[in-house]
């Protein structure tokens, strides 16, 4: 019986690809729906959401860059929070040829359900940088206690 050693192959797949293979897909898909519905090319577009608790208060951070804060909107009802707004279309540079468009334009809401009631009227809205960022204090029954122990 012999014994055949293993040696690693290297794939000729490389390491750093220039795109996510199902992006040019999700592309093709994107416009053959805008033409056959006849729509413009304001499409919604769902921005990246982080939510974060600390021990106070939740977190909202959203990533946004690109827009004014008068195009944002933030609503707080109860334990529910909706971020909305509106990233406007470049318009058409003339004397310019676009090659490839790949930016979202056009509107968006997100509205998260948070586990626990905020206190509304506590909630400060930031835009820097790009980014949103939402702080909503929980409120005095939603936060933790310290029980002092006897003995």
């Amino acid at each position: 019986m012999s014994t055949k050693s293993v040696s690693n192959v290297q794939s000729a797949t490389p390491s750093v690809r220039a795109t996510d293979p199902f992006s040019a897909m999700r592309q093709e898909m994107s416009d053959w729906l805008t033409n056959a519905w006849g729509h413009n090319n304001q499409q919604a577009f769902a921005p990246a959401l982080d939510v974060v608790e600390g021990d106070n208060s939740f977190e909202l951070r959203m990533d946004i860059p690109g827009m004014q804060s008068k195009d944002l909107d933030v609503q707080v009802h109860g334990n529910t929070v909706t971020i909305s707004g509106v990233r406007h279309e470049a318009k058409e540079e003339k004397g310019k040829t676009f090659h490839r468009v790949e930016r979202s334009t056009g509107k968006f809401s997100r509205t998260i359900t948070l586990p626990c009631s905020i206190t509304e009227k506590e909630v400060a809205a930031e835009y820097t940088n790009g980014v949103l960022s939402v702080v909503l204090p929980k409120s005095d029954e939603a936060r933790p206690k310290k029980i002092s122990i006897k003995g």
